[in-house]
């Protein structure tokens, strides 16, 4: 790490994440990727939207566990 990133406060750090990548933006897209999921499960119409709704679920899933871990 150079000089100038060690002796900088936590947050003038942190800024340097881009904002499309932090935790909120990409938990709240993880949330609607399960609750579209969900919907495809318990919809009664097309057979594709059900087949793939584990998928869809597992990927949002997957996703929120992995974002938790990003910076605000």
């Amino acid at each position: 790490m150079s000089w100038s990133i060690r002796n900088r406060p936590a947050d003038v750090v942190a800024t340097r994440w881009p904002r499309a990548l932090r935790r909120g933006p990409m938990e709240t897209l993880a949330t609607i990727l399960i609750a579209a999921g969900v919907l495809m499960l318990l919809q009664p119409f097309a057979l594709v939207l059900y087949t793939y709704s584990f998928i869809t679920t597992l990927a949002g899933v997957a996703m929120f566990t992995i974002v938790s871990k990003f910076p605000d």
